[in-house]
């Protein structure tokens, strides 16, 4: 809307260019933080939503997805600014792709910097980006394309960097100070309180995982060695593996992964 562009230009140069206040600005508006949800009314309206009469509905992007999830599980790097770093990817990848060239993970929290930070190689993406349609760079793309696959739903529950992520966040539900892990993981993720249904199912879940990990306290073992950091001693690995099973169900729950 002209008068709109007209006003936003004018804002911007009376807070002295200052581009953060502007994304603060834009990202705090009414428009921007409504919902998805439409009604007869605004549909009628706004049938093509070009008058912004309710939110877009997308899956988040892939970077979004990955710093969400090393940020919920305590992991995420705030650090501003440094060199590139190299989060986990398959072994061997490089030198398949790129005549012999050697990828190295970075040590460290460098591994759980914002995924802004990651190498990028031109010819080859990071792979778990690419499964979730980051844009390569071998061309402009003006839009990026969302898609929905398989491979991106087994990314997200098995990617290493998603899994300790979910062991962190586990590490959090059962904390002595925390009486009822799946409605604050629940909480921790969604931003909101689960219904009394929603909470029976992930409750009848956590359960079942207890059930499964006692029988077999090897695959326990298995699922919470994932990653390079390393748990509290003492600490029961069938409640953590069991909880890290729930709090993967939560990180990939359709409500963490789109935009509403």
């Amino acid at each position: 809307h002209p008068a709109l562009l007209d006003w936003l230009a004018t804002e911007l140069v009376r807070t002295g260019w200052d581009i953060a206040a502007m994304q603060k600005l834009i990202v705090m508006s009414a428009t921007y933080r409504q919902s998805s949800n439409t009604t007869p009314e605004l549909r009628e309206r706004d049938p093509d939503n070009r008058l912004l009469a309710r939110a877009s509905r997308m899956r988040l992007p892939g970077h979004v997805l990955r710093d969400q999830a090393l940020f919920v599980g305590g992991l995420l790097a705030e650090q501003i600014g440094g060199p590139s770093v190299y989060p986990y990817q398959p072994a061997n990848l490089w030198e398949e792709m790129s005549m012999g060239m050697k990828y190295r993970d970075s040590k460290g929290s460098d591994l759980f910097r914002r995924s802004l930070y990651t190498v990028w190689k031109r010819t080859v993406n990071p792979p778990s980006m690419a499964i979730l349609d980051a844009a390569d760079r071998e061309a402009c793309w003006v839009r990026t394309k969302r898609t929905n696959t398989p491979l991106q739903a087994l990314t997200l529950l098995n990617e290493t960097a998603f899994v300790e992520s979910a062991r962190h966040l586990a590490t959090r539900l059962i904390a002595p100070e925390v009486s009822d892990p799946v409605q604050t993981g629940f909480e921790i993720v969604t931003g909101r309180l689960p219904s009394e249904s929603e909470k029976a199912i992930l409750a009848h879940a956590l359960e079942e995982y207890r059930t499964e990990f006692r029988q077999s306290p090897k695959n326990a073992a298995k699922l919470i060695a994932y990653g390079t950091t390393p748990f509290p001693k003492g600490i029961d690995s069938v409640e953590l593996a069991a909880h890290t099973a729930l709090a993967n169900v939560l990180l990939n729950l359709d409500e963490a992964i789109t935009r509403e």
